[in-house]
Parts: structure tokens; sequence; C-alpha cells
């Protein structure tokens, strides 16, 4: 069994590498791969030459930077979604249901609007009213889910749905009067990882770095609680603690991901439980897995998204929405076989 599951992560890794090479190659304009090993070898040992300027421009200032945001963002939904699924024991759990993207939409939108932090933070602005949106609803949704000191896995779903509620009546509001901004909070709304810029990218990786290595080193806390609560009491879990732990952890790589990128939604849902089938419950294995994962089908998403269109582009979030909505209903459908 564990060969097997070590097959299955080298083959996602595997994968991933040969994905990332190919979809540097494809565009508007179409490059050889063999250009494209060029130009990175180049620039990794310095040895770039004056011959591939052009091809240069495109893949390293353009689409590296572009592949390596979706690669981020989509290994912290899918590892993100893993753990919410895990410490809430609910398979419709994704990294949004408690309240984190509506505040980070939020936070996002105001700062859209006020005009002001983008004077002063520049390109940090957005991003950064969006972690601290995000952050700030997963507070008000654990405070409101506590229960007698104890957060409780029922009332903190509640909790998440009425602060999502109330925060998407204020974005609704806010939209309202966005009047000439109209366009680019809708376009931030909708996901997109047109915002090319690497530091984004350095800005963001400790965010979602950080909280990862955490998870793995309570993957063995998360399959206790697939137990339930007082088994995993009797066997030396702190149950409040530790789910507290997990949910702030997979909600900072929620944010840090909302951030940098907007709504992109599905992927911290589906992807986990295609992972589940594959490689089985075990969180050791089905975190770092679905960090791969997400990571895989962020980038293709995103390829499509820019490329499906001669002269325009999709918003990444419709198109992860198109693959994650069938599989939302199959959910259902399933869960309601079982009752």
């Amino acid at each position: 069994m564990r060969a097997r599951k070590a097959m299955w992560m080298a083959g996602m890794g595997g994968a991933l590498l040969l994905s990332l090479l190919v979809t540097l190659t494809l565009g508007s304009v179409d490059l050889p791969v063999a250009t494209v090993w060029r130009v990175l070898w180049g620039e990794v040992t310095g040895q770039a030459t004056a011959e591939d300027a052009v091809a240069q421009a495109i893949v390293w200032n353009l689409r590296v930077p572009r592949a390596l945001l979706a690669l981020l963002v989509g290994a912290a939904l899918g590892a993100a979604g893993a753990a919410y699924q895990g410490v809430l024991r609910n398979p419709l759990a994704d990294p949004y249901i408690l309240g984190v993207s509506s505040g980070a939409a939020l936070g996002a939108v105001l700062a859209l609007l006020a005009g002001w932090p983008r004077a002063h933070l520049g390109l940090f602005a957005v991003p950064l009213a969006a972690f601290g949106g995000g952050m700030a609803a997963l507070l008000v949704t654990l405070r409101l889910g506590a229960v007698g000191g104890r957060l409780v896995r029922e009332t903190t779903l509640l909790a998440g749905v009425v602060v999502q509620a109330f925060l998407g009546a204020a974005l609704t509001l806010a939209i309202a009067f966005s009047a000439d901004r109209l366009p680019s909070v809708i376009h931030w709304l909708m996901g997109s990882l047109a915002n090319r810029d690497p530091l984004l990218v350095a800005v963001a990786l400790p965010y979602v770095l950080v909280p990862f290595v955490l998870l793995l080193f309570w993957a063995r806390d998360l399959n206790v609680f697939t137990l339930g609560e007082e088994q995993a009491a009797h066997l030396g879990v702190e149950t409040e603690r530790r789910k507290v732990h997990i949910l702030l952890a997979a909600s900072l790589m929620t944010a840090a991901a909302v951030s940098v990128s907007g709504i992109i939604g599905f992927v911290g849902l589906v992807v986990p439980h295609v992972m589940r089938l594959l490689v089985g419950p075990d969180h050791r294995v089905l975190v770092p897995a679905s960090a791969l994962a997400g990571a895989f089908v962020l980038l293709w998403a995103d390829t499509f998204a820019r490329t499906a269109l001669a002269g325009a582009e999709l918003p990444v979030g419709a198109v992860t929405a198109a693959l994650g909505a069938p599989f939302f209903a199959y959910l259902l459908r399933r869960g309601r076989r079982g009752m």
C-alpha cells in the first residue's frame, strides 16, 4: 500500500513538472519546448543570450511568474480543502465555508474603491486588504461557533454560513457604489492570475508554506478526528486547541491565495475528494497529494483561460466553477442516497 501511495505521489510530481514545461509553451505566441527549456536554463545558469531575447521576455517575464502563482494558489486551496474536510468531517467543506473568501473579497473591494490604500501601498494594497478581511472573517466565525469555550462543528459551520451571508450583503452594497471601478471589481471577484508580478508570489509564499508544513505535522491528528472528537480526546489529542490550530492554518493559506488571485472556487472542494479516492483517507498522504493536484488543476485551468479565446482572457474562477459545479451536484446526490 505504501508503495502504491509513493507511486501516486511520484507520478503526480512528475506530471506537474511536465505540465509546467508544456504550459509555458502555450499562449498567444506558441513556443517550441526546446526554446522554453533553453530560456529557463539560461536564466537559471546566468547564460542567457541575446538570440532568445523575445522568447526570454515572454517566458521568463510573463509566463513563469503567472505559472508560479497558479501553482502556489492551487496548492494552497487543495491542501486547505483537505484540512477543512478533515477537521469539520464534512464532505462539502471547502476553503470558503467559514467566510474567509467573502471577508477577503470585501477587503479587496473596499481597497479598490477607497483608492488611498493603492496610493500608499501600491501593488500590495489589494492583497493586504484581502488578507486582513479574510482573517477578520475567520476570527468572527470562530467566535460565533464556540459554545461554552468549545468549538462545536455544527455551530461553526452555521456561523460560517451566517458570516458568508452578512459579508455577501455588504459586498453587494459595495459593488453597487463602485460606479466607474465596477469592471476592475468584477474582474477581481471572478478570480484571475493575470497579475504576474513575482513579488506577489514571494510575499504570499511564507503564508502558504508555513501553514502547509504545520498541516503535515498535524496530519496524524486529522486522521484521529475522523474517529470522532471523543475518541480523539481518548487518544491524547487536545481536540479544541488542535481544531483551532488546523482551521487557522488552512484559513491563512486560503486568505493568502485569495489575496493574490481573487475568488477561485471549487478547487478546494473537488480536488481533496478526487485525491481521497486515489490515495486513500490518510491525511499524511492526502494533504500533500491535494496540494500537488490543486497546483496541477489550477495550472491547466489558467492555461485554458488565457488561450481558449484569441485576443481575450476568461476569468479562471469561471473555468474552475464550470468544472466544480457538476461535481458539487454529484456530491449532493450521493449524500442524498446515503440518507
